[in-house]
């Protein structure tokens, strides 16, 4: 080591940031059940029926990656809630079937829409705004609810690169539906340069079905560093109705067909054998039974994920003067410091290692050059040091 330390001055040292992606493909087969036998087993219901989790491989597995959470939620002020009468019995021609679990959509809407919009001026909760710009107009009353794991979207999803395609016809099997192709594919278009900064959960920007940037096309919100997809439901009807969301009679949505009732219709077990609409579904299905439903419809998602990498590079610099000298054991002969043979030699040293102390002169840090580096007086060196986090 050097007998003297040598202190960093303002100029020898700058901080870089970095941002690294990665594509992350979601299939379709993954997310509606790839490991089916009796069960789903990759799919993930908890007691609590607030969510399910996906998994890529069956969740029991060690090898098994968590994908996403997926949960639904419905504001207190939705048309489907205030259409509730009595014991909270449904009056939208689904057999009067009782509301399942509606205090806990509402639980969990507010609860999304708090921690990603914020509150008003009065305290009351935000709710999800269609355009984002929180000055009022359409909200998004019920929606699906898609939380990426870290392990996914790592710092945050990268700003236009998000895609996610879904059917939206009466059946998920991608056929003509009410004149038209069901598919819908809806991205973040405008996200790289549209995206808006009003979130206390950070940037987000809007859904869109087609890749203008008008906001008529809006179907959702994407929260860049959250992590987290807001769906509308309104994506599954055909006509004006219970979702307050006027954006299912707008451009870019699901136009009315031949098809009758209020609805496409979501087909429940495996033989396709009954079926209920989208106001059916947040009523009268559990949570569960609810992302079941949406899991079967998507075909893909796709975005690429950002590693946010800080650096401080130091420029450790040696002068012609200095470190010419070492008070290594081995340069050291009758204790006496022997680094030439020759009065007139010049004195030699090697470095190997550079080392990096706080300012009482503690090792903090230690690099290690991958050669030694010849030093003497006719010499100068510059040396990098870069510490990443």
């Amino acid at each position: 080591m050097a007998t003297t330390f040598k202190n960093f001055l303002n100029n020898d040292s700058t901080q870089t940031r970095t941002l690294l992606h990665e594509a992350i493909p979601i299939t379709g087969t993954i997310v509606s059940g790839t490991y089916i036998t009796n069960t789903e087993t990759n799919i993930k219901n908890f007691s609590h029926g607030m969510f399910q989790s996906v998994y890529d491989y069956p969740y029991l597995s060690s090898s098994a990656n968590h994908i996403f959470d997926l949960t639904v939620g419905m504001a207190a002020a939705s048309a489907l809630s205030q259409s509730l009468t009595g014991a909270g019995r449904g009056i939208l021609g689904e057999g009067g079937a009782e509301a399942v679990q509606q205090a806990k959509k509402i639980n969990i809407y507010n609860q999304m829409a708090q921690v990603l919009m914020g509150n008003n001026v009065d305290g009351s909760i935000r709710d999800f705004d269609r355009d984002g710009d929180l000055t009022g107009g359409v909200n998004l009353n019920e929606v699906f609810i898609i939380s990426f794991s870290r392990l996914l979207s790592k710092d945050e999803i990268k700003k236009g690169s998000f895609t996610m395609s879904v059917f939206t016809g009466s059946s998920a099997t991608g056929s003509t539906t009410n004149g038209a192709t069901s598919l819908m594919t809806l991205g973040d278009y405008n996200g790289e340069n549209g995206y808006k900064v009003n979130s206390p959960a950070g940037e987000f920007g809007l859904l869109l079905t087609s890749s203008t940037s008008d906001d008529a096309y809006a179907a959702g919100l994407l929260f860049y560093q959250a992590g987290i997809a807001v769906l509308t439901a309104s994506i599954f009807r055909t006509t004006a109705g219970y979702n307050t969301c006027v954006a299912d009679t707008g451009v870019g949505f699901p136009s009315a067909g031949p098809g009758s009732g209020s609805g496409r219709h979501f087909y429940l077990g495996s033989a396709e054998t009954s079926s209920m609409t989208m106001e059916g579904l947040f009523l009268s299905q559990s949570i569960s039974g609810a992302c079941d439903a949406l899991r079967t419809r998507l075909k893909s998602i796709s975005f690429n994920n950002t590693t946010e990498l800080n650096s401080t590079v130091y420029f450790c610099r040696a002068n012609h003067n200095e470190f010419n000298y070492s008070a290594n054991p081995t340069y050291l002969d009758s204790s006496k410091i022997v680094v030439k043979n020759n009065s007139s030699d010049l004195p030699v040293t090697y470095i190997t290692t550079i080392g990096l102390y706080s300012s009482d002169n503690e090792l903090l840090a230690m690099a290690k050059l991958s050669e030694p580096l010849k030093k003497d007086p006719n010499t100068e060196l510059t040396l990098r040091v870069r510490l990443d986090y």
